[in-house]
């Protein structure tokens, strides 16, 4: 039986609307009733989902704008927390999302390499036993000593991503980052995430990218409305979804993706 490494179960997330204050007066002569009805006003953005993944799956989420799948992400990386329900991940998640966002303007590149592996719970020695492997994937070159406030986003994210790929993920998080860089960068990206699959790395991977689920992905969950829509295998849950979303599958881009 396959060890469920990631669950959610019966997993709401909820948001405070802070809405439109009808006039500073009656705000403040009716404090407590404005104050409770503003953290009464709540969007949804996900309604009592469950599902599981499993140790060396890769998982693909998709689904239209706003249909919850970056809450979904921010679950399982520990930076949200649910409303109601229990989200459970029992290995170490290396996340690939907003990539370079978590880096120190003032420090070098090389120095944000450092930090940033001890922020995702490793020691300085592991860090640095990486550092050179880490600098030479990025093609920064001597720009790895200089200030990461002179780098363009371009580059930020090559740094980002070379950080996460090397310190050996147990559960790799990506959203929309395979544009990273030019065309033979993003190649290089893609290579990485193959040889993840190989070595049994469990990915969880949010896009609009149906040729990417389709290619990369074991299974594959649609989530639309704030609710899973369907669990199980990429082909057919794309299928369902671009029927849905009366899209066509661009079926020489999963070609092409394939190669």
């Amino acid at each position: 039986m396959r060890e469920a490494v990631i669950g959610f179960y019966n997993v709401s997330k909820s948001y405070p609307l802070y809405g439109h204050i009808r006039g500073i007066k009656n705000f403040l002569f009716d404090f407590p009733r404005s104050i409770t009805s503003m953290k009464q006003e709540r969007f949804d953005a996900l309604r009592n989902i469950s599902f599981e993944i499993y140790e060396g799956e890769n998982f693909g989420i998709i689904g239209n704008n706003g249909a919850g799948k970056s809450t979904t992400l921010g679950l399982i990386a520990g930076v949200l927390k649910p409303n109601s329900g229990r989200v459970m991940v029992n290995r170490r998640v290396s996340p690939l999302l907003a990539l370079g966002a978590g880096f120190h303007p003032e420090l070098t590149g090389r120095e944000n390499v450092e930090l940033n592996g001890v922020l995702l719970g490793l020691t300085r020695k592991e860090i640095r036993s990486k550092m050179e492997e880490i600098i030479e994937f990025s093609e920064l070159g001597d720009f790895v000593n200089r200030p990461v406030r002179v780098y363009s986003s371009g580059m930020m994210a090559r740094l980002g991503f070379s950080v996460v790929a090397h310190l050996d993920p147990e559960i790799l998080l990506i959203d929309e980052v395979l544009g990273v860089g030019d065309i033979r960068f993003q190649k290089k990206c893609l290579d990485k995430m193959m040889t993840f699959k190989d070595s049994g790395v469990t990915m969880v991977l949010v896009t609009h990218s149906v040729a990417s689920v389709m290619n990369i992905c074991d299974r594959a969950m649609w989530i639309a409305d704030r609710q899973v829509q369907m669990i199980g295998d990429p082909q057919q849950v794309v299928e369902a979804y671009c029927e849905k979303s009366n899209v066509a599958i661009n079926t020489s881009a999963v070609n092409k993706a394939a190669l």
